[in-house]
């Protein structure tokens, strides 16, 4: 059924959305970590996109633990990019694309200082919330994959078949 949704406009859909995670290392100094990479050209302007966002919070990792904290859209480096975890790409029409940018502010502007959460609003819920908008099945979280990037998005993978991906090992 997605296919067939994507299917008029993956023909005009010049910009693409991909899913990306990040292994990390608790004692490793960069957390496991997933978010999304936007890239192409818009159809109605023109205009090239070369964006990132993940979600995440600019609070200590013990303060995290402790409860809810602040949180940030994070933008990537791109030497960082280049060393995660690629799940998937599809493509987007504008409005979708548009869509997901009017989320990303919603997730840095909403109300209230302390919103991120690492067990109820983390970038895994983030990127659920944005496979949603493009129609993945598979976008509630699971409690036991809420610090678990990859898995989470390998199980998206696995729901998705008409995605034509592979897991990462």
């Amino acid at each position: 059924m997605l296919l067939a949704a994507l299917a008029p406009t993956a023909a005009l859909a010049r910009v693409t959305i991909a899913f990306h995670s990040f292994n990390g290392s608790y004692f490793g100094g960069r957390y496991p970590h997933a978010f999304i990479v936007l890239e192409g050209t818009l159809d109605a302007s023109g205009q090239r996109v070369h964006e990132n966002y993940g979600y995440s919070t600019s609070a200590s990792a013990l303060s995290a633990l402790a409860g809810n904290v602040p949180g940030v859209i994070q933008v990537e480096k791109e030497k960082y990019i280049t060393s995660t975890n690629v799940h998937f790409t599809i493509p987007i029409s504008d409005a979708t694309y548009h869509a997901v940018v009017a989320e990303v502010n919603a997730w840095r502007d909403g109300p209230g200082q302390k919103r991120y959460s690492l067990d109820s609003r983390n970038c895994i819920h983030f990127i659920a919330r944005i496979a949603l908008m493009v129609g993945l099945k598979g976008t509630d979280v699971p409690q036991k994959l809420v610090r678990r990037p990859k898995v989470y998005l390998n199980l998206v993978t696995r729901l998705n078949p008409q995605l034509a991906a592979k897991e990462v090992k």
